[in-house]
């Protein structure tokens, strides 16, 4: 949703109450009793009902005859519809529509939908997360079902909280919109800022209309009510939320010794014997261990070798394309500012009154005269900014938290804002150029239109002009043509699909089409990078094995490969049983000709040279007593063993100072999990009731309207 910024969709969530009851084994028991029970009542039942049909079925009447018809109809339109593909399929009426979530069972097939996904909705979410991450346009048939997937899991919140009664009402979203996360800028100092600004505002802002807005705000507050209601019972124990602090807040430090892939690899030196059985033993390997080759002969040429000379460039031309891409230069609003930034951490009162007092002294100094650049480079927090000056560059809307962008965009150049906050601390915003929306003069952008249009023109020139002398060398032959037009052929060595055309800029695409070619086949074009080639085939060398004198050194590289695995593990072990039997790391290091270093105090989620990430390669140090070894840690490039010399846990006064953030952490993480739980289980009750039918069509580039 809009507040959350789209919910993972991989989420998983947890069991409903009523799941919960169904799993209980006391409770399947029961049910099990009471569906046998009425298995056996509706058999005799049914039993009774077919011996009054027979005797009703035996009276010769036009009623029961009638009566007997409508009933074989019916069955009949019912089979067809059941059995008959197309006839009242999951066809979705509205083109637009991505997804939707229906009511289960079989009649439910024929009712309308509970809720539906438009596809545009998707691909404007799918858009804003693209822009956010700085993805191109061709990651969107991967970033729609994310959406999808994500959109649905919260229209299914919106059901379930529907049941429950949690809608948000008006009178709620008033009360966020006053007090919430857009309070300061839509009620700033208690007082609105207008029907018009708010719409500004939202459009700016989320690209939608106030209604919108409005209506994802009661869906965010419905949520949380959700939310909160099936998490409400989570918790978490003082002892763990104890346990779990000194776990992140214990620090160690430790020598430790280095077996380095890299040097016990020449420690492999096998004869040439055993590499010559190795090179038999794994013929299969190296079967086709060459490359497929081929020999190439091409001529290439530049926009320099044209006939007609370098092209020209009329000013109607340059006018039609100007009309033609006026929203190529379109200039949108934008401020050029600098700011000067106190950073707040967390949410600790006392943090952030020494934040806004600090960046009240910098605000009072600028106002008596200070110079702003020099109070940001002494004071500001942000390190991306703070040695230009405070220096941003020009900015549109939207490209800053809505805090930073509201206060820069209401002020003119050389105005300096007062203190604003965001989620990042407190700003002081000073514009120092403004451009309105406008579209640049065709005087300003000519000079780059007609150099566009002369490559364009030289582009067309050239192409003509290959496929040309392609033409020519099909009758006359490479060599002839060439020289009729001033132009080399060149012969090519045997060359694999990864070689590099000396002599070219880019020879990739005549790769590329060389290799696609049929030895001795008509001349063909391709580009160069440059310009474009001519080329044809003239041999081709299947891939085959090379002679062991040849391919020695790859052999012995994969030797090395081979056998260095186990060599590591024998050193690494060696290494940690000498350590330990003679108590001496660093004599042990020199026996086995590792290296011996020593790391910084670190925590957890400390990264280490050699080892990596202490929390994944190696977690069991931190069980360590000083003066302990560790076992052999194998990184699969490192072994390493190492000592303890310093272990500092956190004292119970800096645990209880801590206390209450970590289980804060705590409970928000665990909240999370069971919330996955619950809304995952949920869905896949609703995929298994078939309430949730995908468009198919509509998730296909070629659109449409067929589900599944």
């Amino acid at each position: 949703m809009l507040l959350t910024a789209m919910r993972a969709p991989e989420r998983e969530t947890s069991p409903s109450p009523s799941f919960i009851l169904k799993q209980h084994p006391g409770t399947r028991k029961i049910l099990s009793r009471t569906r046998a029970t009425l298995l056996d009542t509706a058999a005799s039942a049914a039993k009774g009902r077919n011996s009054l049909m027979i005797r009703f079925l035996q009276k010769d009447s036009k009623l029961t005859k009638g009566i007997f018809v409508v009933i074989i109809s019916v069955a009949c339109i019912t089979m067809v519809i059941t059995l008959v593909p197309g006839v009242f399929s999951d066809q979705v009426t509205n083109a637009d529509t991505y997804a939707t979530i229906g009511h289960g069972g079989w009649f439910g097939r024929f009712m309308p939908a509970v809720d539906e996904i438009s596809t545009t909705d998707v691909q404007q979410i799918a858009a804003r997360m693209m822009q956010r991450q700085g993805l191109p346009e061709q990651y969107a048939p991967l970033m729609m079902p994310r959406v999808a997937q994500g959109l649905i899991q919260q229209h299914i919140e919106l059901i379930e909280a529907k049941k429950l009664g949690l809608l948000a009402t008006d009178q709620d979203v008033d009360r966020f919109l006053h007090t919430g996360a857009f309070g300061q800028m839509l009620f700033p100092g208690g007082n609105y800022i207008g029907k018009q600004q708010y719409a500004e505002f939202v459009s700016q802002q989320f690209n939608m209309t106030v209604s919108k807005f409005e209506n994802e705000v009661r869906e965010e507050i419905t949520a949380n009510r959700l939310r909160a209601l099936i998490t409400g019972g989570v918790t978490v124990s003082d002892a763990e939320v104890r346990d779990s602090y000194l776990k992140q807040a214990t620090k160690i430090k430790f020598e430790y010794a280095v077996l380095s892939s890299e040097d016990l690899q020449k420690q492999i030196n096998p004869t040439d014997a055993e590499l010559q059985d190795y090179f038999k033993k794994n013929a299969a390997r190296y079967a086709n261990a060459v490359p497929e080759g081929r020999k190439i002969q091409y001529f290439a040429f530049t926009d320099a070798n044209l006939p007609q000379g370098a092209p020209q460039v009329a000013d109607a031309e340059i006018q039609q394309y100007y009309n033609q891409h006026l929203k190529d230069y379109q200039v949108d609003d934008q401020v050029k500012v600098r700011h000067i930034l106190v950073k707040v951490d967390g949410n600790d009162p006392k943090a952030d009154a020494a934040a806004k007092a600090k960046a009240q002294g910098i605000l009072d100094q600028l106002h008596k005269g200070g110079d702003f650049a020099d109070l940001a480079k002494k004071n500001s927090d942000d390190p991306g900014s703070k040695e230009q000056g405070g220096e941003l560059g020009f900015l549109k809307h939207g490209a800053t938290v809505p805090e930073f962008d509201q206060a820069a965009f209401s002020l003119q150049p050389g105005q300096t804002s007062g203190l604003v906050r965001s989620k990042y601390g407190y700003h002081i915003i000073q514009v120092e150029e403004k451009q309105t929306a406008h579209t640049r003069p065709l005087s300003e952008v000519k000079t780059t239109i007609a150099a566009i249009l002369t490559r364009q023109k030289e582009g067309q020139q050239e192409q003509a002009f290959a496929q040309q002398l392609a033409a020519e060398a099909a009758k006359s032959g490479l060599a002839a043509t060439a020289a009729a037009h001033h132009l080399q052929v060149v012969t090519t060595d045997f060359l694999n699909q990864s070689s590099v055309i000396p002599g070219l800029p880019d020879g990739s695409k005549l790769l590329a089409d060389a290799f696609a070619a049929k030895k001795g086949g008509a001349p063909q074009v391709s580009t160069t990078g440059e310009g474009y080639a001519v080329f044809q085939v003239a041999d081709v060398q299947p891939a085959h094995a090379p002679t062991f004198a040849d391919y020695k050194s790859h052999i012995l590289d994969d030797y090395r490969a081979q056998q260095l695995p186990q060599l590591l593990a024998q050193k690494v072990n060696e290494l940690a049983n000498k350590s330990k039997s003679e108590n001496d790391l660093a004599r042990a290091a020199k026996e086995v000709g590792a290296t011996v270093k020593t790391s910084d105090l670190v925590g957890r989620d400390a990264q280490v040279p050699d080892i990596g990430a202490l929390a994944s390669s190696a977690p069991q140090l931190f069980d360590l007593n000083v003066g302990q070894f560790s076992a052999p840690i194998n990184t699969g490039r490192t072994g390493i063993v190492a000592k303890l010399v310093d272990k500092q846990e956190p004292t119970s006064d800096e645990i209880a100072k801590h206390f209450d953030a970590t289980r804060d952490q705590m409970l928000e993480q665990r909240r999370d999990e069971a919330f996955s739980v619950f809304i995952t289980t949920l869905q896949e009750k609703y995929q298994k009731e078939g309430r949730i039918r995908m468009n198919v069509k509509a998730q296909s580039p070629f659109g449409g309207g067929r589900t599944s």
